[in-house]
């Protein structure tokens, strides 16, 4: 049991028992906001929840803003005690609950709760069906690994990379297919290997997908998972090259790590925080890419080529006035069902991205 298990989860079923009213909720500035953050996994795991509480941790120098956290909270109904416990005993007024599998049923029971309070959940789950003081936001992160892929186009010399991915969800079946799509834009004969771990945190299967996948002879690998540390120090030991993925990962292999697909939530979560102190609703639903500084793209390593970095630059380039379209015809699915129709295409805003259900052509796996 942590310390934060603790003060928080097991401190409210005390409070339960004793009754709420005696125990006041932790003491703050008077018309301060108190905002909570949610992590399913360590806030300093090198990837998605250190992206999050990195932005956390810049927010707590903001004006009348007290920012609370916990790590490490199961998708379980654990999500649900802890957001007890902010609203509570800490007197949140503005809830963040990062990790996917906490919006339903947690986050929408909690909302339906507490009418007064605002959640804005990570990722895109919200529907105008849920309760008005819920929300969701993300980001048009494809457009990352599509540069990831550019780059790794560059640099395989077996035509063959790799992906280790956590669920078949929407958001990472997007990452797949934009990373061999930006691969392909350089040589349409690269295929890219694509192995599901079935968890967003799992350091033995994320190992062992990372060795199959080279065994298969991928000489570059990228993952949509939780903490990409264990794909990039694997892949790095055995000699390939590694694309990063929610935060920079070039410290744990600066020889190997080419470049990768970070994240910055500062600026939503600031937006969120001011129109909350201003009395408004945050937006229910929230996207942005490249152009929103909402995804950046990690400094190049010693490894990158002049070509390659002329390519990515001018992709990026073009990303940045909106309206790119990773995602265009003709284009089949690895199946070879029709995707997209030639003449067609779905630029980054596509609603049609939110459901993606598909591999393309030239990716190795099954959905």
């Amino acid at each position: 049991m942590t310390k934060t298990d603790l003060t928080r989860r097991h401190l409210l079923g005390g409070a339960a028992a004793l009754g709420l009213a005696g125990l006041p909720g932790r003491a703050r500035a008077a018309g301060a906001l108190t905002v909570g953050f949610i992590y399913v996994g360590p806030k300093d795991d090198y990837g998605y929840n250190q992206a999050h509480a990195v932005a956390a941790k810049a927010l707590k120098a903001m004006p009348g803003l007290e920012v609370i956290e916990e790590e490490r909270v199961p998708e379980t109904n654990a999500v649900e005690k802890t957001m007890e416990s902010m609203i509570n005993l800490d007197g949140a007024g503005l809830l963040f609950p990062t990790s996917f599998g906490y919006f339903n049923p947690f986050v929408v029971a909690e909302a339906k709760k507490y009418p007064k309070v605002q959640f804005r959940h990570c990722g895109g789950l919200w529907t105008d069906k849920d309760p008005k003081n819920a929300g969701s936001y993300f980001g048009y992160i494809a457009q990352g690994q599509y540069l990831n892929g550019i780059v790794a186009g560059h640099t395989t010399r077996s035509k063959k990379i790799g992906f280790v991915a956590a669920k078949p969800i929407p958001q990472v079946l997007n990452n797949v297919n934009a990373f061999l799509l930006g691969a392909q834009s350089v040589d349409p004969a690269i295929t890219c290997q694509v192995i599901f771990t079935g968890e967003w945190s799992l350091a033995v299967k994320e190992a062992e997908a990372t060795n199959a996948l080279i065994d298969g002879g991928a000489d570059v690998i990228t993952c949509h998972v939780d903490s990409p540390k264990v794909t990039v120090e694997t892949a790095a030991r055995r000699g390939a090259f590694v694309c990063g993925y929610h935060v920079d990962q070039s410290p744990l292999a600066p020889q190997k790590y080419l470049t990768g697909a970070e994240w910055d939530w500062l600026p939503i979560y600031k937006g969120f925080v001011a129109d909350v102190q201003a009395g408004r609703s945050p937006p229910n639903f929230l996207r942005g890419g490249l152009a929103d500084g909402f995804v950046k793209m990690s400094p190049y390593g010693p490894a990158v080529s002049d070509g390659a970095r002329r390519n990515a630059d001018a992709v990026k380039a073009e990303m940045l006035k909106g309206g790119y379209e990773i995602i265009k015809g003709p284009l089949n699915d690895n199946t070879g069902k029709e995707v997209l129709a030639a003449g067609k295409g779905l630029p980054e805003k596509a609603v049609e991205l939110e459901s993606t259900n598909y591999l393309v052509a030239g990716v190795r796996g099954a959905v």
